[in-house]
């Protein structure tokens, strides 16, 4: 019998976030950057976001800073072929809403002329000019407030935000300003359990949260850590709900083994000759060659 939790069946939009929002209903979000993960991504959550997390996860760089549009680009064009029900939102990497509004329409549309139900950025006041833009043009947007990890360097590493009076009333805020420019929904991440609390009840919007306690509207987890796909150390947010590193390296090691003591493939694995097909080549010499 599947243990399999699956999401409700209706297409998701954001109409039905915002009625989820009114529900109380826990919203669910994870990344996706091919079609395979997308595939198993889709029956069970609510949102696949094609996060610029890809540059840490799957591009071998230390943080999201050197992921570019034409990358997010080749990365959700895999997952939109997959037709998911879920909503599918692609992540606006570094600099490419920073420079002027033209080129954020201009890279934000071509998101969605990919498949793309909306864009996500990152930052508070500084962007409320942008996400009034791309609103304009009918983009939806979704922001992305607390640790945001284009902001490594200011922020001098990936540290837990809002701890201080200062920053946790200029969170709430930019989030307030954020959802007056037209965002649809905001990701809270590594800020107080607490200050994310007070943003999602003063707030119409919902708000997902990574790192940022219980009472969201939503949680979001990067795919790889949800299923324990990577090494080395894990933030304190992240439970992996499988050991998938070494589940496959184990999987794939067995497979190693039977190829190395003959073991694959099968008769069963392989494919086989007629029998009168089988009696000529067995006859068969190579021609003379002058």
């Amino acid at each position: 019998m599947s243990h399999i939790s699956k999401a409700p069946l209706e297409r998701v939009t954001i109409p039905v976030l915002q009625r989820w929002k009114v529900e109380g209903r826990r919203i669910v979000m994870t990344t996706a950057y091919d079609a395979v993960t997308a595939r198993i991504a889709d029956p069970v959550v609510d949102i696949i976001l094609v996060g610029d997390s890809v540059g840490n996860v799957c591009l071998g760089f230390d943080n999201t800073l050197p992921v570019s549009v034409a990358m997010m680009n080749h990365h959700l064009e895999a997952v939109s072929r997959t037709r998911p029900r879920a909503l599918l939102v692609a992540d606006m990497p570094f600099l490419s809403f920073h420079l002027s509004i033209e080129k954020t329409i201009r890279n934000a549309g071509g998101f969605l002329q990919r498949g793309a139900a909306a864009v996500k950025l990152e930052g508070g006041a500084t962007r409320i000019e942008m996400v009034r833009a791309l609103v304009d043009c009918e983009i939806p947007v979704m922001g992305h407030l607390g640790l945001t990890p284009q902001s490594v360097n200011v922020m001098g590493g990936f540290k837990v935000q809002g701890r201080k009076a200062d920053d946790a009333l200029r969170l709430l805020d930019d989030a307030h300003r954020l959802q007056e420019a037209g965002c649809f929904a905001l990701v809270l991440e590594g800020i107080p359990a607490e200050l994310a609390a007070r943003a999602r009840e003063s707030l119409t919007i919902p708000t997902i949260g990574i790192g940022a306690g219980p009472s969201c509207s939503g949680q979001v987890l990067v795919f790889h850590d949800a299923l324990g796909l990577t090494e080395g150390h894990r933030p304190k947010f992240v439970r992996a709900y499988a050991d998938g590193f070494q589940l496959l390296q184990e999987a794939l090691s067995r497979w190693a083994g039977d190829v190395r003591n003959g073991a694959f493939p099968s008769p069963q694995e392989s494919y086989r000759l007629s029998d009168e097909l089988r009696d000529t080549i067995a006859t068969w010499t190579p021609s003379n060659r002058s």
